[in-house]
């Protein structure tokens, strides 16, 4: 199917400030299920865009601007194909079909930081419930990572946050309430306690069982890189696997590496009044 995707993020000041270079991660890349039709980022006012490519090949826009200004605003448009499949045949490789297993010594070291987790568990108490997932000493290791995308609902209910940041795995836990970054966040810990290598994923969503003007918005959900599959998406805000009705943009070690923009201005934190984000995913017939 062909989706459109429309994103304006406006910033306003109480008066003209002088903005900061400002980093913009929202174009997609492109694989084998989303292909890039058409694609525009704008500034206004008009910025002068750098382009580079971050570790993980994520595409950056550093836009640079030369004028003061009392509002930012930042609109990027796509239109891209999604053909991934609704209910996805994964072809894991036969040594990884039963958890546990182990990586072999070249995919260990290309996932690096991604098999380790990030945040501190003196107690253990992440490790010991994700662990209560485990059905045996020798378990479907597919299965097992669908159990837990489709437990984190009974332990966290999606609430929405506007507040920056991604709240810690045990935050999570103790609040049973998060954002769907904060939910993605939850389980990448999760089965990083299991020895798997897990990234963070940014993007839009689309809904196709939404009314009209509501099927879309920006999402995050993880990836988990298994051999001969490699990185299946799960989307444990929705309990879905795989790519289906997703368009993602970046991906990194954790949400604080892929937020869509990323800048500044100079002058006082009572020059900044608001931002506002609208986000529009729709299904083009």
């Amino acid at each position: 199917m062909k989706l459109t995707v429309h994103h304006k993020t406006t910033y306003r000041y109480s008066r003209p400030v002088v903005l900061q270079p400002h980093r913009i991660m929202l174009r997609p890349r492109g694989s084998h299920d989303i292909v890039v039709l058409a694609s525009s980022l704008s500034c206004s006012p008009k910025a002068e865009l750098d382009w580079t490519q971050d570790v993980f090949g994520n595409l950056i826009a550093t836009a640079t601007f030369s004028h003061p200004t009392a509002e930012l605003e930042i609109i990027n448009d796509l239109t891209v194909r999604q053909s991934a499949a609704e209910w996805p045949i994964f072809r894991i490789a036969p040594e990884a079909h039963s958890f546990p297993f182990e990586y072999s010594p070249d995919d260990l070291a290309a996932l690096g930081t991604l098999v380790v987790f990030e945040h501190a568990d003196p107690e253990d108490r992440l490790g010991a419930w994700a662990r209560g997932f485990i059905r045996g000493a020798s378990t479907d290791t597919l299965s097992l990572l669908k159990d837990i995308n489709a437990g984190m609902l009974d332990a966290v209910a999606y609430r929405t946050r506007d507040e920056e940041g991604t709240q810690t795995p045990l935050e999570t836990l103790s609040l049973a309430s998060g954002s769907c970054r904060d939910i993605a966040a939850l389980f990448i810990e999760a089965v990083r306690h299991l020895g798997l290598g897990a990234r963070a994923v940014s993007g839009y969503l689309f809904d196709p069982h939404a009314s009209p003007g509501t099927q879309g918005a920006t999402h995050a959900w993880a990836e988990i890189y298994l051999p001969g599959s490699g990185w299946i998406a799960f989307d444990p805000t929705h309990r879905r696997v795989g790519n289906a009705n997703l368009v993602p943009i970046v991906v990194a070690r954790s949400n604080r590496q892929i937020m869509p923009i990323i800048g500044g201005y100079v002058g006082l934190p009572e020059d900044f009044i608001a931002m506002d984000v609208t986000a529009h995913v729709a299904r083009e017939r």
